[in-house]
């Protein structure tokens, strides 16, 4: 059935901003509307519907990016039939205008195709590490060698070190996953240690190891006049992004911020200067009261902080497509979430904890 999935993903794609016809498209497919519909959603783990407005909204912000195209015309273009429905759409999606966007373009999470068929292996093309290369080259030119890369996770970590993208500049991962579990404030005291520590269920002291040390010994080693945060678009590294960005605020840091927003798969990367302020106030709100802030953030944050807070509701879209597919064996079961909800960016733990809990 995962043939068939991918071909209505291909011809949805093909006629993404027609009127679309799902009469047509499972006529195509050789099988009921309903079928189609319920396949899709059973296997995506999201409606034929929402992917359509999520694949339509993300390409219009390319061309808000890259184009002069005026608004009225890109709305238009993408399958919407005014510029006040597309601005709605917009805004729910990433938190800004479309115009604000254009003004001032900042990251936002990828929704590429769905690729169901293929298990897909990700490899740095030459281009894709260049652009790293010369962002690290404009750095040095401009801080020596006074720079700190903060990595999320011990993953990018060894990437990137393979690669040796980092040259000269010092470099820590951030080993945590702060949308799991619960958290408090003021960030890496006793108290949040203990209560982080609990949660992973490990001791203290590897906790302290894991997490604490490979920062403290380099952002504490000597002064950076400028960090760069390498942290991902998805959901757990934009809770991990936000934490680090707080604690900086905590700890009065006054260099310059770099955040390098990677499209893990591809590597690309978006560059974008975030001054503090607003970060403790927005930790507070999300990761603790687990609501939705009053500042405003970049899309990619409100994007992955709309998602964090999905997550915390007993029946969200995880834990609704590990209940319609309780037949399956974890290990399968994880592997299909892994790849169903990149977006959510989660880890085969974080799954086994999810599906454990459900079980009970």
């Amino acid at each position: 059935m995962k043939d068939v999935v991918q071909r209505m993903i291909d011809w949805t794609e093909d006629h993404l901003f027609e009127g679309f016809s799902l009469l047509e498209m499972s006529g195509k497919m050789g099988y009921s509307p309903y079928y189609c519909s319920f396949k899709f959603h059973q296997i995506t783990g999201i409606s034929l519907k929402r992917y359509m407005a999520l694949r339509r909204i993300y390409l219009s912000s390319i061309a808000l990016r890259d184009t002069e195209e005026r608004i009225l015309d890109i709305a238009l273009n993408h399958g919407y039939s005014t510029q006040e429905s597309y601005t709605r759409a917009f805004k729910e999606i990433f938190g800004v205008s479309p115009n604000s966007y254009r003004q001032k373009p900042m990251p936002l999470q990828s929704y590429v195709k769905l690729a169901i068929r293929t298990e897909e292996m990700y490899i740095m093309d030459i281009s894709k590490k260049l652009r790293i290369e010369d962002l690290q080259y404009g750095l040095k030119e401009q801080f020596d060698t006074s720079i700190l890369n903060i990595l999320n996770g011990e993953d990018m970590f060894k990437k990137f070190k393979e690669q040796q993208l980092m040259g000269a500049s010092d470099y820590a991962p951030f080993n945590e996953a702060m949308c799991v579990h619960e958290t408090t404030f003021p960030i890496f005291e006793d108290t949040f240690n203990e209560m982080r520590a609990q949660g992973h269920k490990v001791a203290l002291h590897d906790y302290e190891a894991i997490t604490l040390a490979p920062l403290k010994n380099t952002l504490f080693s000597k002064k950076y006049d400028c960090i760069v945060l390498w942290f991902g678009e998805d959901m757990f590294c934009q809770m991990n992004l936000l934490t680090m960005l707080a604690y900086l605020e905590q700890i009065n840091y006054e260099g310059v911020i770099y955040y390098y927003a990677v499209q893990e798969q591809t590597y690309d990367v978006n560059e974008t200067i975030l001054p503090l302020g607003i970060y403790q106030a927005l930790y507070k709100a999300v990761l603790i009261e687990k609501r939705m802030p009053n500042e405003k953030v970049m899309p990619v944050m409100y994007q992955g902080i709309k998602l964090y807070l999905e997550l915390q509701k007993e029946a969200n879209d995880i834990t609704k497509y590990i209940d319609a597919h309780k037949q399956m064996v974890t290990e399968e079961l994880v592997r299909n979430l892994l790849k169903v909800f990149p977006q959510y960016g989660l880890g085969d733990t974080q799954y086994i904890e999810i599906i454990n809990k459900i079980s009970r």
